[in-house]
């Protein structure tokens, strides 16, 4: 054994060492970083970002090496609380709601922070620890998330820990998911099994997932299960499982009409039949007249009140300001274009590109996606794990530049009044459209 183990450490003591040096780094940023420290916040994560790189470099078909260093990354964040993104409290807000199945859409907690029978545990921690912003709307959780929001704080045992623990492992156990069925769909579609890396041991997926419990891993695990059941002909799971993906985050809801083509029609009815039936289901344990109300005025307030870390939004923005437009007014006029864009980008995509073909298929989710993201006026660092995740299975990797740059955004967080830098935002933005338009004109010429 002793010789076995020496000989591995002298073909491999370089990767060690690298990954020996990640697990220290996600160590200092899990438990020794504050977010208005943004230079070393960009330091860090730029190491790891090499690092990562460096790793795939040297290891890319060393599977069960990867895997376990990847899985080792995360373990290191278990008793961590989250200090990016303040968003846990809302989770644990609404599971502990749902644990007493007290239904979350139908109040909002400025509201139930003052009612006397209130039946969360640690209540007003969690309440000041989400902030105003997050107190003064209703939920925006799905149902499939809400549902393990609540079992998080059962497993949690009424301390803001353990429920933070809960979450985690639920993640955690998502991304070995996506790990393995990613890895699956990458074989179908004669691809190189060793990218999924390129989501597994990516520092921003790491750091937003794991590191500060946003839940896109859960609903991509749901995904590419279920793009996985598609290329082995199981479609009526590959649509229950679809639904589960909608019911966790609602992205996936854009990417229906692509199905219109990739199957026949009479398929096609019976895999969006299926979705229907599923999602009803999952809906169906909080539904109440209010819960519709509610919770489209709080999807609404996406595209016309919050704006972060935008791209094209930001320079009509900076145009339409030396006119003399009011930027609250713009962001609401913005808002009501950005849907029908993106309903405009869904149809030409659904009628003009041959989605029969699993790859096309997947290759035009990832530009509706894309030309979203562009366009909306709010792209936190987690959306584009979505982007991510998309990219590996194309020929396309500008989504993985985007995962490098995006931290850019954080500099917000390093002020008081979390004011944007645009010079950032600019060079964020500037560099993926810069390498879009390279992969653009190189593939044309290619092909």
């Amino acid at each position: 054994m002793p010789k076995r183990i020496l000989t591995y450490w002298n073909l491999h003591r370089v990767s060690i060492l690298l990954a020996l040096l990640s697990l220290g780094l996600y160590y200092t940023f899990a438990y020794h970083l504050e977010r208005t420290d943004f230079i070393k916040l960009i330091s860090l994560f730029a190491a790891l970002f090499f690092l990562c790189y460096k790793l795939i470099q040297f290891e890319k078909w060393n599977f069960k090496f990867l895997l376990g260093v990847g899985i080792l990354c995360r373990l290191v964040f278990f008793i961590a609380e989250p200090n990016l993104s303040q968003d846990f409290y809302r989770f644990i807000w609404d599971g502990e709601l749902v644990r007493h199945f007290v239904n979350p859409y139908l109040n909002i907690p400025n509201t139930l922070i003052d009612r006397p029978d209130l039946v969360i545990s640690n209540a007003q921690e969690l309440y000041e620890g989400m902030g105003s912003l997050s107190a003064r709307h209703f939920s925006n959780y799905p149902p499939l998330n809400q549902l393990l929001f609540g079992l998080a704080a059962l497993l949690g045992g009424k301390s803001v820990l353990g429920t933070t623990m809960a979450l985690r492992g639920i993640i955690i156990l998502a991304d070995v998911g996506i790990f393995y069925f990613g890895r699956k769909l990458l074989k179908n579609l004669n691809q190189s099994p060793h990218l999924i890396f390129w989501y597994f041991l990516n520092p921003l997926i790491i750091l937003e997932l794991t590191g500060n419990l946003h839940f896109e891993g859960v609903m991509l695990f749901f995904f590419v299960w279920s793009l996985y059941l598609l290329s082995v002909q199981k479609w009526q799971w590959a649509a229950v499982l679809y639904a589960c993906s909608i019911s966790v985050k609602l992205v996936p809801l854009l990417f229906l009409p692509l199905f219109l083509k990739h199957f026949k029609f009479k398929k096609a009815i019976g895999f969006y039949i299926i979705i229907g039936i599923a999602s009803v289901l999952l809906f169906a344990p909080f539904y109440s007249t209010e819960f519709i109300t509610n919770y489209s005025k709080t999807i609404g307030l996406w595209f016309s009140n919050f704006e972060f870390n935008a791209g094209i939004y930001n320079g009509i923005k900076q145009i339409a300001i030396q006119f003399d437009a009011k930027p609250w007014e713009l962001i609401k006029t913005y808002g009501k274009i950005t849907p029908l864009l993106t309903i405009v980008t869904v149809l030409l995509f659904t009628f003009l590109r041959r989605n029969q073909n699993p790859a096309i298929l997947i290759s035009s989710m990832l530009w509706v996606l894309t030309v979203y993201y562009f366009t909306t006026a709010t792209v936190h660092p987690w959306y584009v794990v979505f982007l991510v995740t998309l990219t590996i299975f194309t020929t396309y990797r500008f989504a993985l530049v985007w995962s490098a740059t995006i931290i850019l955004s954080y500099f917000a967080y390093s002020l008081a009044d979390f004011k944007e830098n645009l010079w950032l935002l600019a060079l964020e933005y500037s560099v993926v459209f810069a390498f879009l338009i390279y992969e653009l004109i190189a593939y044309r010429n290619k092909t």
